[in-house]
This record gives structure tokens, sequence and C-alpha cells, in this order.
């Protein structure tokens, strides 16, 4: 039962299963006929104020590890939502995690984070 991550804008590929975009904002001047998901969940995206910190528009911009432990604990309050999507993924076999075009590293993403979350759930 795999969680696959990608960016919004990586073409589908076979095996994709349910596309669902993990960002808190929706690409910009994007015509929902050309979107790449099936479903976005911005709950599951860094909240505004850490989105914004990790960007320097506070300041400096944070770290990843910090960046990391305020993510992580942003999604103990979004369990719920990891729990119906850990389900979705044992129901579908696969789901892929879409973030924005930005996140070239994804080892330095929300959205590999959050398949640890996942599966982690999934194994429950």
């Amino acid at each position: 039962m795999p969680v696959r991550t990608r960016r919004w804008n990586d073409p589908r590929e076979p095996g994709d299963g349910l596309r669902l975009l993990v960002c808190r904002y929706r690409p910009r001047a994007l015509p929902k006929a050309q979107e790449t998901w099936d479903r976005w969940t911005a709950a599951l995206g860094p909240s505004r104020a850490l989105h914004a910190d990790v960007y320097g528009k506070n300041g400096p911009p944070i770290s990843w590890s910090e960046f990391r432990a305020r993510y992580l604990a942003e999604m103990r309050a979004q369990q719920p939502l990891i729990e119906e999507l850990a389900a979705l993924v044992k129901a579908l076999g696969t789901v892929t995690l879409l973030c924005s075009r930005q996140c070239e590293d994804e080892r330095r993403c929300h959205r590999t984070l959050l398949r640890g979350l996942v599966e982690k759930a999934v194994a429950r």
C-alpha cells in the first residue's frame, strides 16, 4: 500500500492512484481544467504562519529542523485527517501526495513528513 510523493506539476503516471494536493495554497492562476490532482486538502499543508516563516516573511527563514518540528506538531491536530488518508490508502492501494513545484528536494518537504505519518497510520 504505497504512499507516493511528487510535485503538483509532475505529469500523472500510471500507478499514482489518488493524487492529493497537500499545500496550504492552491497554485495561482491555474485554471481548474488544468489541475493535476483529484482532491485538495489544505489542512495537511503547513499553516499560514509556518509557511510565512519558512519563506522568511517574518524575518530570516527558519531552519529545516525547526520547520520539521513545527510541522509535525501541527499535524498532531490533524490526526483525524491523517487517519482518513490512511483509510484511503488501504482502500485504494496507492495515494500520491502532491506539493508545490518549488519543493524540488522531497527530503526537505512536508509531503515526505506527511508520508511518514500516513504510513505509520496505515501500519496500525
